[in-house]
């Protein structure tokens, strides 16, 4: 039996290896210093550990935990990075540093300790940004001077690399602008500032990492706005700029001109270019100004309104030839600062009263340019004549106004293509003209010492090569000269059916009334023959007591030839007295045209007898001395008429008259 020592020594030896093996299991590990780069993957090797024991064979158990252990996880022996897609390990977010520790379990007892530190290395995954508040719209003032720091611009890069400041020098603007240090974001002015000539800038600036590989930039657009300052004089408008050649920003004074004569007075003059105006040279300022005459009044015969700057003449000028001109000169100076001024002329000339405006001998002047390859012709009128076009002043003793100018107001389209000297001579550039052309243009006539003006209408037509100038007005030989060649052969033709149609109505209109108002005719009609028998041309008058004697009357008429009148059948004379009366009805009358033949017989004999030639007739011995006797002793009293009791007789020829007597003979 064991002894109690014994027993005691052997349980000691028993258990003291248990716990130096159970104790080893724990130990033999140290604090881990590991790295990993940011934007790693998950599971991504950070550290091995170096404990004796193995927590899936042995009894032992490890924990992470601390600050950052949710970014870590072990794999046995292992620690690796605990990320995913979403969740990326980024320096600038987490920091640089990860932190854990790392505790060894064993029966649920800690055995050990350990400190897991892990540096998360940086990777060049961010650009440059600039400060916000360093690039907003800035206002300088174009008196800021020259090689000073006028503002500063500032960018950040979370990879911390060091910046690089640079300005795009490829907009105009930049040139006023420079960054002495680079990596300062100083920025000098480099050129003065002109609020007149540019009241805004606009600059780029880069901001670059100069200490990687990657040299990440970022850009920003700053804008600059120059504030005005009291550095211009007073100027008066309009100015003219000064040539291209000048490279300096001056303006030139106008020279004010004005007329009067010599009865005006009390009144406001009215300049040209006007009204006399002055502007301070510091637009954006708006100082105001005041006017002075400083030579040039005349004692107060000028007076001018210190804040408008007009110009007023007190009282009239005694003597146009001794004083044609007044020379003033005028002062614009800024109330603030009088230093600050500027001086004009004004030019008063004193005319001769203008009594008669300006007026041209026509209101619309027509031109002819016949198309040709030189390169001007001089513009011709009527008749090749040149075209004169001439303004008249009847305040002149000839109407010739020596101060009389001409100019032309073309359209666009004519824009250029002519020019009128100042005698009032237009000339063409032919060779841009084109032949059919029509151009209308505004002839004006200035007066360049009173300034009337006055105008007129030109119309020019080109003509094609070889053709005649027109010599008339209402003779123009090219009528149809801008119409297409069958079109003009058309309507000539459509006139002449229509001119041709229109006479032959006009000729039988004229006929029917003819026949309408012949005597002769109405009384053919009414003895009811054809009119066609009648001749009034070719009627021969008697006297009423001559007789007739027909050489193929029957002997059945012969008892008719003394002076009565022959009547009642064709081929015979009728005198006048003879004719039947119109038929109109007499109720007093009737029952005495007993004996008396109708014209309803006439125009059977008529009919009876036929168309008959002219026949001789003889009058008888006794009726051709009663007509001598007659025709003597109308003489001796003057009639202007002999024959006026002579009247018209229808004749008939002899072969009607021969068949009518062998009608006769064999009616008896």
């Amino acid at each position: 039996m064991l002894s109690p020592w014994r027993l005691l020594l052997w349980e000691l030896a028993v258990k003291l290896p248990y716990h130096v093996i159970t104790a080893s299991l724990c130990l033999g590990g140290s604090d881990i210093f590991a790295t990993v780069r940011e934007n790693s993957p998950m599971g991504q090797f950070i550290s091995n550990l170096s404990i004796s024991g193995d927590p899936g064979a042995n009894t032992i158990r490890l924990c992470l935990s601390g600050k950052n252990a949710d970014w870590l996880f072990l794999d046995g022996k292992t620690i690796r990075l605990n990320s995913s897609l979403s969740r990326v390990l980024d320096r600038e977010v987490q920091g640089a540093i990860l932190l854990a520790e790392l505790i060894c379990y064993e029966d649920d007892i800690m055995q050990s300790y350990y400190r897991v530190i892990v540096e998360i290395l940086n990777e060049n995954d961010n650009t440059p940004q600039f400060v916000e508040k360093t690039i907003q719209p800035l206002y300088i003032s174009e008196l800021a001077a020259v090689n000073s720091v006028v503002f500063t611009v500032k960018a950040t890069d979370a990879d911390e690399d060091l910046i690089l400041y640079i300005i795009d020098q490829s907009l105009p603007d930049a040139k006023y602008f420079r960054i002495d240090l680079p990596n300062s974001g100083n920025v000098v002015l480099d050129k003065p500032l002109d609020y007149e000539s540019k009241t805004q800038l606009q600059l780029v600036i880069y901001a670059v990492e100069m200490n990687t590989r990657d040299n990440y930039n970022t850009t920003a657009t700053l804008t600059v706005h120059i504030k005005d300052g009291d550095d211009q004089y007073p100027l008066f408008l309009p100015c003219t700029s000064a040539p291209t050649n000048i490279k300096l920003p001056v303006c030139t004074n106008p020279i004010y001109m004005a007329n009067i004569t010599e009865a005006d007075q009390d009144m406001v003059l009215g300049f040209s270019p006007g009204p006399i105006h002055a502007v301070d040279g510091d637009r954006g300022l708006k100082t105001q100004l005041t006017y002075t005459l400083l030579s040039g009044a005349d004692n107060g015969r000028f007076a001018i309104d210190n804040k408008t700057g007009e110009i007023m003449l007190t009282r009239r000028v005694n003597n146009k030839q001794l004083t044609p001109m007044f020379r003033l000169r005028i002062m614009a100076s800024q109330l603030n600062d009088p230093r600050k001024y500027s001086v004009a002329t004004a030019l008063v000339r004193v005319l001769a009263e203008n009594s008669f405006p300006l007026t041209f001998n026509r209101t619309t002047y027509k031109g002819f340019v016949i198309q040709s390859d030189s390169p001007a012709t001089i513009v011709s009128t009527y008749g090749n004549r040149v075209l004169l076009v001439l303004a008249t002043d009847r305040d002149f003793a000839n109407g010739e106004n020596p101060n009389i100018v001409y100019a032309l107001h073309p359209l666009s389209a004519s824009e250029g293509l002519y020019y009128i000297t100042r005698e009032g001579i237009v000339i063409a550039r032919t060779e841009r003209l084109q032949a059919f052309d029509r151009h209308i243009l505004e002839v004006v006539a200035w007066d360049e010492e009173s300034g009337e003006r006055v105008t007129a209408s030109l119309d020019v037509e080109v003509l094609q090569r070889g053709q005649a100038v027109p010599s008339g007005q209402f003779r123009e030989e090219h009528l149809f000269g801008d119409v297409d060649t069958r079109l003009a052969g058309g309507i000539a033709a459509v006139l002449l059916v229509l001119f041709v149609t229109a006479s032959f109505l006009m000729v039988h209109m004229v006929r029917r009334r003819r026949d309408r108002q012949d005597p002769v005719n109405q009384g053919a009609l009414t003895l009811g023959q054809h009119p066609n028998v009648v001749n009034p041309s070719r009627a021969t008058h008697f006297s009423d007591d001559i007789s007739f004697t027909d050489v193929s009357l029957s002997a059945e008429h012969g008892e008719h030839s003394g002076s009565e009148s022959l009547r009642g059948r064709p081929g015979v004379y009728t005198r006048k007295q003879s004719l039947p009366a119109p038929l109109v009805h007499h109720p007093d009358q009737e029952g005495q045209t007993e004996g008396k033949r109708t014209t309803d017989e006439y125009q059977t004999e008529y009919h009876r007898a036929g168309h008959r030639k002219p026949s001789v007739l003889k009058p008888t011995d006794e009726a051709t001395a009663r007509s001598k006797t007659t025709v003597a002793s109308t003489k001796e009293q003057g009639d202007e008429n002999p024959y006026r009791s002579m009247h018209s007789v229808i004749c008939v020829s002899d072969d009607d008259e021969e068949e009518g007597t062998s009608a006769d003979d064999k009616t008896r």
